[in-house]
């Protein structure tokens, strides 16, 4: 029987060889919001109906609003929050999963950094795996140097009581570090805030990464944060292909090497895994 063509060739064929040539050295993958879409998570910046900001100002993911309003602070991030705890991984996140063992299993390296402060790559099995803006199934002290606050501690969302908040949201209600008293915090990186100040976003070796990386792989980003300009910026200096996968338009920057390869990560990433997998 005749194989099946994809519908993506010839791009997934010159995707499959990139990512070939690239052993034994770093792959990088990097994902944004349009990765969870497919999970029912509405993204940021994306053009569907569901976008946060179509609807609220990026103030509100800030520090200083927290400090103003740390009980309108929590009622949105738990709204928020609630649409995350009932998401499954899709195709996308779990190929992901099955690209970082393909890549291991032939003795290259692999580092996954998201973007999404949702669970669904960890759910799915990825291992290598670093949350560069935090992670909503933790919090963390809101005072500096506290043991469950900057920069190094947090808390398990788990292990946090919130039902006397849900029930009455108010500033006397609002969750308390239990070591210090203070009001916990979400464990997201807020707008006016630096990825270095707190250890879990490992800016460090994120930037080590970039910076040794054979092929930048970029995932439903829309290049538009500081975090995605330092890996547009490594590409480009270091001379690294760079091939974005998101069903919009292509991204509005002009790098030599960058492809752009206009489907669902969902749908170009199995196709990908099968004919990586084909003898």
């Amino acid at each position: 029987m005749a194989e099946t063509a994809s519908p993506f060739d010839p791009a997934l064929e010159s995707l499959a060889q990139a990512l070939e040539a690239a052993a034994p050295g770093l792959i990088v993958a990097v994902t944004g919001a349009g990765i969870s879409l497919a999970s029912g998570i509405p993204t940021f910046r994306g053009s569907d109906p569901g976008a946060v900001w179509k609807k609220d100002l990026t103030e509100l993911a800030t520090f200083r609003y927290f400090q103003e309003d740390p009980a309108g602070s929590w009622q949105w991030y738990l709204q928020r929050f609630d649409r995350l705890g009932a998401a499954r991984p899709n195709a996308a996140h779990l190929a992901l999963a099955e690209l970082e063992r393909w890549q291991l299993a032939r003795g290259g390296e692999w580092l996954l950094i998201t973007q999404n402060i949702d669970t669904l790559h960890e759910q799915a099995g990825s291992r290598q795996l670093i949350k560069v803006h935090g992670s909503s199934d933790r919090f963390r002290c809101s005072r500096r140097g506290c043991e469950l606050g900057e920069p190094r501690g947090s808390i398990a969302a788990a292990e946090v009581d919130l039902s006397a908040f849900r029930a009455h949201p108010g500033r006397e209600t609002v969750p308390r570090c239990p070591r210090c008293g203070s009001p916990l915090r979400q464990h997201v990186l807020w707008f006016d805030e630096m990825y270095t100040s707190h250890r879990d976003y490992q800016w460090e070796y994120v930037q080590g990464a970039l910076e040794h990386m054979r092929l930048a792989l970029a995932i439903g980003t829309s290049f538009a944060v500081g975090f995605t300009e330092r890996v547009l910026q490594a590409a480009y200096w270091n001379k690294v292909p760079l091939v974005a996968i998101d069903p919009g338009r292509a991204p509005e920057v002009a790098i030599p090497g960058l492809e752009h390869i206009a489907a669902k990560a969902e749908e170009l990433l199995p196709a990908l895994l099968a004919r990586l997998h084909r003898p």
